[in-house]
């Protein structure tokens, strides 16, 4: 775990001043050459991504209930389906790389 900060107690090491996030707001993360080390502006995905997984989330939780109740063979394809759309959105629109 070497992204970890604190004072090593067999080395002594120090922990580093721009490694922790500023809890005052954003304008204390910014310095004059920029922001400072360690610090990721957050990301949460693009609206898009979101629309993949949930429709990826939602076809497994049909695709499983319709398994539970066995008669339902027709929305178990059926989410099958929208699992298989939703990973295609998601490959299509490059869903890997939104991350920092």
């Amino acid at each position: 775990m070497a992204d970890q900060v604190g004072t090593d107690i067999q080395s002594g090491a120090q922990p580093d001043d721009g490694a922790l996030p500023s809890t005052q707001g954003e304008r204390d993360n910014v310095t004059a050459a920029g922001p400072r080390p360690g610090y990721y502006e957050p990301f949460h995905g693009r609206p898009v991504s979101w629309v993949a997984v949930g429709l990826i989330m939602v076809g497994f939780l049909i695709g499983g209930l319709a398994l539970v109740f066995h008669t339902i063979w027709w929305l178990f394809w059926g989410s099958l389906a929208l699992v298989v759309i939703g990973g295609l959105i998601a490959l299509s629109t490059n869903i890997f790389e939104d991350w920092y």
